[in-house]
């Protein structure tokens, strides 16, 4: 999406743009529930795309307890959507002659006149601006700063969407039109509704977003969960089928042990789920000559604060924004770099605040961002907000 992003808010600049994705097949049916806030929707009204029936209109939080008892309510109105809901609708904006599919970039090479992307198939493409919008494993990044990794956070967490349709009644009365948390020791569930396949915002046909936040030692437990049934462990994140059985049936007897009753019948329905480590990524640089990364190619936060695509849309806007201004392309891109680094440190450090308490290892430091923010109204009141961003 900070592809997409970045390349229609450049089009709009009046720039030429093709974007190359690495994937051959289109990009449905991937991720899950994302908060839209304020911000992104207004610069997809900015692009000129329809935003009425971009997710599902919630008004309130509650707080689950382990007893099943709703122990705190919160007033908190936003929009709740899916990844491949705003990914489609910036997809189906760009010209489709210009985004190139199975397009693997290997490297790059530059001058003072132009970039020249190298492709996996041998092919050699010049322009006058590289823009690496590839996410945490960017190939772009790799290239420019190979010393910038990503950090592990200490604690993962177990994704899954269930459908409405599966919902028992009385589970969908308490939970479904709600932002619910449960806060087990060190822990946090969470789960909202989110839009149903092709963007169905019929009521019955919607699906409910489920993350759960659980410490997971780095050396030990984080091994054990991203090791597969052939002994295989992987890196960054391990594919949903390839997750064991044993360790899929401990989350699970967890979950009754831990969680309220409405929270222990949706974790039984839960199919296939994803397990996401969390990661920190902090870039010092953005600007590299006439190479830019953007989006969590550049800075990734830990989820709690919900700014992935809104950071990856306000990088697309400066970057739009300092070009249009600057026609020499290194001297925007400094100027954007400049604009852009402050505000996703400020993202990174806050997303860090807010997951201090999930570690399963914390400083001194962290166990006092953790007495802070890790109490039944902090959590209700703090997550998923921006409003730090304009304290």
């Amino acid at each position: 999406m900070s592809g997409l992003l970045s390349g229609l808010l450049l089009r709009r600049a009046g720039w030429a743009v093709d974007v190359y994705e690495r994937v051959d097949s289109e990009l449905s049916g991937r991720g899950a529930g994302i908060v839209a806030q304020y911000e992104l929707i207004e610069r997809l009204r900015g692009l000129g795309l329809a935003t009425d029936d971009l997710g599902v209109h919630v008004t309130t939080r509650k707080i689950l307890d382990a007893q099943g008892r709703f122990t705190h309510e919160y007033e908190c109105p936003q929009v709740l959507t899916a990844w491949e809901r705003v990914y489609r609708l910036l997809r189906d904006a760009f010209s489709p002659e210009h985004y190139h599919r199975g397009r693997g970039f290997t490297a790059f090479t530059q001058d003072a006149t132009k970039v020249s992307a190298h492709f996996s198939d041998g092919e050699k493409v010049d322009a006058d601006l590289l823009v690496g919008a590839d996410g945490i494993r960017s190939t772009v990044r790799q290239q420019v700063a190979p010393n910038i990794s990503p950090l592990y956070a200490g604690y993962s967490a177990w994704r899954a969407l269930i459908a409405e349709g599966d919902f028992p009644p009385d589970v969908h009365r308490d939970l479904f039109e709600y932002m619910t948390f449960a806060l087990p020791p060190g822990e946090q569930f969470l789960g909202y509704p989110v839009a149903g396949p092709d963007n169905d915002l019929r009521s019955g046909h919607r699906r409910y977003n489920i993350v759960w936040y659980r410490p997971a030692d780095e050396k030990t437990k984080l091994k054990w969960l991203l090791t597969d049934e052939r002994g295989t462990t992987h890196a960054i994140s391990i594919p949903p089928p390839l997750i064991r059985r044993e360790v899929i049936a401990e989350m699970r007897a967890d979950a009754e042990r831990l969680l309220g009753p409405q929270f222990r019948q949706l974790a039984r329905l839960i199919d296939e789920p994803i397990l996401q480590p969390i990661y920190d990524l902090e870039s010092p640089q953005m600007a590299f000559g006439r190479v830019a990364i953007a989006g969590d190619a550049a800075f990734v936060a830990r989820p709690h604060v919900a700014a992935g695509v809104s950071k990856a849309a306000d990088d697309a806007a400066a970057l739009a924004d300092t070009l249009t201004a600057e026609p020499d392309v290194p001297s925007a891109l400094k100027r954007f770099e400049a604009a852009r680094l402050p505000e996703n440190a400020r993202i990174i450090e806050r997303a860090r605040h807010l997951g201090a308490y999930l570690q399963a290892t914390q400083t001194q430091e962290e166990k006092a961002r953790a007495g802070m923010h890790s109490t039944d109204g902090a959590v209700i009141a703090e997550t998923a907000v921006l409003d730090f961003l304009y304290a």
